[in-house]
């Protein structure tokens, strides 16, 4: 029985070919024009066209009437941290602060938490976030701990929209 190594392994001969050259002279078979036929939209250099775009014709999205509201630059959104994976990383320690949960990896960057009450808890924890939800409170509340919140730097709306 013969070993093969990962340096030995090559592609089956004729399954790899190499990509085509274009607008390298007439020699080459893809001068000139480059593939691309003789004149059009897509002959010229910068053809993308955007999304929806749909030949000059009205766009979809232009025709369909608008209804409704959206809230989003100002919706709130927040990392959520269980119950549980509290419990389940902080076994030996009563207090749990941003800090805590960005060291142990549960959260990172600057968005506010959120803790849920997803699973239980035994032993009575301090716990420090932005938002608890009802159920979290009262698991908290029942072991023995105490759930303070934080308040949250407020986002301006110049900052969180998509201009």
């Amino acid at each position: 029985m013969t070993v093969i190594n990962l340096n030995q392994l090559t592609p089956a001969p004729g399954s790899r070919r190499r990509p085509k050259r274009l607008g390298l002279g007439s020699g080459s078979g893809h001068g000139q024009t480059s593939t691309r036929g003789q004149k059009g939209q897509r002959s010229r250099s910068g053809d993308g066209k955007l999304v929806g775009f749909e030949g000059g014709q009205n766009p979809l999205l232009r025709r369909v009437p608008k209804r409704g509201f959206t809230n989003g630059p100002f919706k709130k959104v927040y990392q959520v941290v269980s119950l549980e994976s509290i419990e389940r990383i902080f076994k030996n320690q009563t207090e749990v602060t941003l800090n805590s949960l960005k060291i142990h990896g549960l959260i990172r960057g600057r968005l506010p938490v959120k803790v849920l009450g997803d699973g239980s808890i035994t032993r009575p924890y301090k716990i420090s976030a932005h938002a608890f939800s009802k159920s979290a409170m009262e698991k908290i509340q029942k072991a023995g701990g105490a759930a303070s919140a934080l308040e949250s730097a407020p986002v301006s709306p110049e900052k969180n929209s998509s201009r």
